[in-house]
């Protein structure tokens, strides 16, 4: 990567970033951002160092449904390096307003000092799971004590840990092998490892690339939960910042309800910002992804206060869990790092409306012929049998 976005971050600039996530004044030289209200430009940035995927559907089909029109400021999405800390680091020094980390990422940035928080919480079930090759799966992970996992940067380690440490796993017996982005996938295919780290969304696609393996689910088995928003804290607590987050996050917040309603549409959204995702895994195989995704999104919504809601309960066990794990070296109290500030605001729409939009959205007839119930009914067949 030479250049992270138009604003001109360059991979030396990068490099500069250091494991705390501070940047020199000299390495940040001329491009940080003229202060302006509420933002010059609103930067999402992704965690997979790739916007070609189905993931971020809720803000692909809000967009096209016009759910973020009336921002006083430009919106934008950036893959970002492949990096596993990036997305945090990014935010924390000024080239990006959000972004998207795992709960084991984002306490890598409270442990080095970022100060961020997290501010609408996607992933209410845990998307996190782990692939095997046919015939070697397993659902006691206990058995992986002595085994090798691979990941795509050595960053996802602290997704795994915490997964399997509540499992009853020894974690100092696994070894981690990091295998590189796109590639950790085909790299257990090949027998390089002995499991892999994936997440909802991601099986359907690497099916679409002819990687057929079976999972222990975390969405089935975990108590853990999957990736927030992170923005900086200090942005919380401007008031101008926090009106257009506000405003933002029910742009997110709208794109969910509508895929929800009606998930075939919000793959076609997504299609078409990215023809070559569409050529690779078409319409049943899309459709699978999202539902599987939406699944993790939703969670128990009779629980929650609206989408991105946070449960400060399991959010303070799993701050207790890594703190045990000693992957953060102070305890941290949930309520000081995670709000449901913006959640009433992001969630203040006309879900009616929504719906009715939902409805009435015409799909091609490629996506017509998708049985959305039948998909339904077998989400989880490739989980390793019980």
């Amino acid at each position: 990567m030479t250049k992270f976005s138009s604003s001109g971050m360059s991979r030396r600039t990068f490099l500069q970033v250091s494991a705390a996530g501070v940047v020199t004044a000299s390495a940040l030289g001329g491009i940080g951002r003229a202060s302006a209200a509420p933002y010059p430009k609103f930067t999402w940035i992704s965690p997979r160092g790739t916007l070609e995927v189905l993931d971020d559907y809720p803000y692909w089909i809000g967009k096209k449904m016009g759910y973020f029109d009336g921002l006083e400021v430009a919106t934008d999405m950036q893959p970002g390096p492949s990096d596993g800390t990036a997305t945090v680091k990014f935010v924390d020094v000024g080239q990006a307003d959000m972004g998207f980390p795992s709960p084991g990422v984002f306490s890598f940035a409270l442990q080095n000092g970022m100060k961020l928080k997290s501010a609408f919480h996607m992933g209410a079930l845990d998307t996190f799971s782990l692939a095997f090759r046919k015939g070697t799966g397993t659902n006691d992970l206990k058995t992986l004590e002595g085994k090798t996992i691979l990941l795509g940067s050595a960053a996802w380690q602290s997704i795994v840990d915490p997964m399997l440490a509540v499992q009853g796993v020894d974690i100092s017996k696994v070894k981690y092998v990091e295998a590189g982005w796109p590639t950790w996938g085909t790299a257990l295919a090949a027998g390089q490892g002995d499991a892999a780290l994936s997440w909802e969304g991601l099986r359907a696609e690497w099916i679409g690339n002819g990687l057929e393996f079976e999972y222990w689910l975390g969405v089935q088995h975990s108590p853990l939960f999957a990736n927030t928003f992170v923005v900086r804290a200090a942005d919380l607590d401007d008031p101008d910042k926090k009106a257009f987050l506000d405003k933002y996050l029910k742009g997110w917040a709208m794109g969910l309800e509508f895929a929800y309603h009606n998930p075939r549409a919000a793959v076609e959204a997504v299609f078409e910002q990215f023809p070559t995702l569409a050529s690779n895994i078409g319409p049943e195989l899309g459709t699978t992804s999202i539902l599987q995704q939406i699944n993790v999104f939703r969670g128990d919504m009779s629980k929650r206060a609206g989408w991105g809601d946070h449960d400060m309960t399991a959010w303070q066990t799993f701050f207790d869990k890594i703190h045990e794990l000693k992957q953060i070296t102070n305890a941290v109290k949930a309520e000081d790092v995670c709000t449901n500030a913006c959640i009433a605001a992001a969630n203040d729409f006309d879900h009616d409306k929504v719906k009715a939009d939902a409805d009435a959205y015409v799909l091609s007839d490629a996506f017509k012929a998708i049985d959305v119930d039948n998909v339904k009914a077998h989400l989880f067949d490739q989980a390793v049998p019980a």
